[in-house]
């Protein structure tokens, strides 16, 4: 992430929850929606009694972390964020049950689980695969990671990231790439996954969008990996 992102960041944090309502306003839902359906995700991958550590790596202000918290009661939740704006504004409840912070050296090397959301295109293509190695690392034997990115593939996830100031100058990255840099960091079990196909106007076909996770259109993927 470059200083200027930072700074949009920490710029930003007061308020990021209304600013990201706004950029999405144009397919029809809040960034509850897409919190709530990651989380629904993760649940299928894992499954829903899980009870292990996780990461919430880029965690922002925690409105994935405070939805996971609900889907797995019984997990500890981390939160890292280079933000320190947006960490100071993560709820008091998050941080009284897991650490929340913006110094990696606080961070556990043991988790179970490692969840990176719409995080890795904030990241200079010179650093993202150091940085999944480094997320690695953090992993404890049969650790997984879910990393969950936007489709550049999709010309609604263009439009939305192109007029949202929360990601000024980006640059999104198409699928392979993503699973790139875990076949480098050396995970198995890879898989991709396409999500999120239809927007709220057409949220009486989203029944069909789990066996539509082949196809290259979603407005955004997941790629998942093992530590074996």
């Amino acid at each position: 992430m470059s200083q200027e992102q930072l700074d949009d960041f920490d710029k930003f944090a007061h308020d990021y929850k209304a600013i990201l309502d706004k950029s999405l306003k144009f397919g029809g839902e809040k960034g509850e929606y897409f919190s709530s359906y990651k989380a629904r995700y993760i649940s299928r991958y894992i499954g829903k009694d899980f009870s292990g550590k996780i990461l919430d790596h880029g965690c922002g202000i925690g409105l994935l972390s405070g939805i996971l918290s609900e889907y797995f009661p019984r997990s500890t939740i981390d939160g890292f964020d280079v933000s320190q704006a947006s960490i100071a504004h993560v709820p008091g409840r998050l941080k009284e049950q897991g650490r929340f912070t913006s110094n990696e050296d606080e961070l556990s090397r043991e988790y179970d689980l490692i969840v990176m959301a719409n995080v890795l295109h904030h990241i200079e293509a010179v650093d993202r695969g150091k940085e999944i190695a480094k997320l690695k690392r953090l992993l404890k034997d049969k650790g997984r990671i879910v990393i969950f990115e936007h489709n550049p593939y999709n010309p609604l996830t263009r439009k939305i990231v192109r007029d949202s100031p929360l990601d000024k100058g980006v640059v999104l990255l198409p699928s392979p790439e993503t699973l790139q840099y875990c076949k480098d960091a050396a995970f198995k079990g890879i898989k991709l996954d396409y999500i999120v196909f239809f927007p709220k106007a057409l949220s009486v076909l989203r029944w069909a969008e789990p066996y539509l996770s082949w196809l290259p259109f979603g407005a955004q993927y997941a790629v998942t990996g093992q530590v074996l």
